[in-house]
């Protein structure tokens, strides 16, 4: 029986339950970087402070290793993993023992999809979508499962890369899946950039050491609408969609070039260059600006007006700022109202822009008591929040002026990016998933 301290609280999750029931995608997390594909949550109230002992609803234990994000759609949260069994195998063929000091041990992986209840996070469904030896290596602090998902909360959209892309229903039934083939990465670094979704069809991106291209699926059957090749390298971007003068573009953030598709045929409409190699970060767009970022072997950032974009864009009138220092690597940029927001390569310094002029509005501004950051930052109810790999989270308040309101800790190591919807906050450990809710 509950305690009757405890009863308000009980009441304040029904109330947040009735609230799920919303068909507005606006109010849900449903992809990686969320409903905007920005980074911001516009209608979420999440917690400023927590600690393992306060703020938390609950915390589950997640079997396996994953890097995806969670999602977040109604009542329940969506997550994949992957779970090494049996002894570790030799190097894959073509990595030599020792070749790369950084790269993860070999095992044969279990690739899973996960469905966990908002309210008490149990563990509603646990599918087995595949069991496979990965062909290549991982970085060490990468994962077989950092692709991230989404959902349209029909279906979830789970993406393994190599190992395949898999359609489930709300009861974990796989209704359809498909394979791309083997993806060659940089370094053997592993694989890592997420499924787009807009109306029924699904985007994904496949940049490699190989034949690289841009495929557009229909959500419904799996079968291709049209696949365009790209003269690219590895990247790890994500596409967005966006819509130009009523024409819906897909762009792609690489190495070569960032690229705008038609949609609806996959043809290129323009391309600009001027980003470094191994581009991580994914654009992010508002009011009719597209901004990109890079840091590899050169830092890159800039601003393309997409309005009237054709052709080849480098260097013309249609990018309107550029930067070559102290840009984005690992994190992608959070792009909140007319703010820009983005961290030094993956270290603890973070930047602010006016968005479409390039002004600085602050930075370097030294983030105490975080590292390495390879999460994302998000935003919320005038509030940014950003999470280091050694479990802290610094909430930052919105503004012209840096302001940290809280310094927050977990017991956990987290490489995934945060979801936001409603109250809650959904923080995705190497162990553990954490649902820090707002009574």
């Amino acid at each position: 029986m509950l305690a009757p301290s405890s009863l308000p609280f009980v009441f304040s999750i029904l109330l947040v339950s009735c609230a799920w029931t919303s068909d507005d995608a606006s109010h849900e997390w449903a992809q990686w970087r969320g409903p905007l594909s920005t980074g911001v949550a516009p209608f979420a109230d999440p917690p400023t402070e927590w600690s393992e002992t306060k703020n938390i609803r609950w915390k589950i234990e997640i079997p396996g290793r994953g890097h995806s994000s969670p999602i977040v759609w109604g009542d329940r949260i969506f997550l994949t993993t992957a779970i090494a069994f049996g002894e570790p195998l030799p190097p894959p063929v073509g990595i030599r023992p020792g070749a790369h000091d950084n790269v993860a041990t070999v095992n044969r992986q279990e690739y899973r999809v996960l469905a966990i209840n908002r309210i008490d996070g149990k563990i509603l469904w646990n599918t087995l979508v595949l069991k496979d030896v990965p062909h290549e290596t991982a970085h060490q602090t990468a994962s077989f499962a950092s692709d991230s998902h989404v959902t349209d909360g029909t279906h979830v959209y789970a993406y393994f890369g190599s190992a395949g892309l898999y359609c489930l229903d709300m009861n974990g039934d796989v209704k359809w899946k498909t394979d791309f083939g083997k993806k060659h990465t940089l370094h053997g670094h592993g694989e890592g950039n997420s499924p787009t979704l807009y109306g029924n069809t699904l985007l994904i991106n496949w940049d490699h050491e190989g034949p690289s291209f841009l495929v557009a699926l229909d959500k419904l059957t799996g079968k291709e609408r049209w696949r365009t090749e790209r003269n690219e390298v590895t990247s790890w971007s994500t596409p967005i969609v966006t819509e130009v003068n009523g024409r819906m573009q897909v762009i792609v953030s690489a190495t070569n070039r960032i690229r705008g598709y038609d949609l609806e045929t996959g043809k290129v409409i323009w391309e600009c260059g001027g980003m470094s190699t191994n581009v991580v970060a994914s654009p992010v767009t508002s009011d009719g600006i597209l901004y990109a970022g890079s840091s590899y072997e050169k830092r890159a950032m800039l601003a393309i007006k997409l309005d009237g974009a054709e052709g080849d864009l480098t260097g013309g009138d249609h990018v309107l700022w550029t930067r070559n220092r102290d840009t984005p690597y690992v994190p992608s940029p959070l792009l909140y109202d007319d703010k820009l927001y983005f961290l030094k390569h993956y270290q603890p310094y973070l930047f602010c822009l006016t968005a479409k002029t390039g002004a600085p509005v602050f930075g370097p501004f030294k983030l105490p008591e975080l590292f390495n950051i390879y999460a994302s930052p998000v935003g919320a109810a005038g509030r940014i929040y950003i999470t280091s790999r050694e479990g802290a989270t610094l909430v930052i308040k919105h503004h012209t002026t840096p302001e940290i309101l809280a310094t927050n800790t977990l017991d956990d190591v987290f490489s995934a990016s945060p979801a936001l919807a409603g109250k809650d906050l959904f923080l995705r450990g190497e162990k553990n998933l954490y649902c820090v809710t707002k009574p």
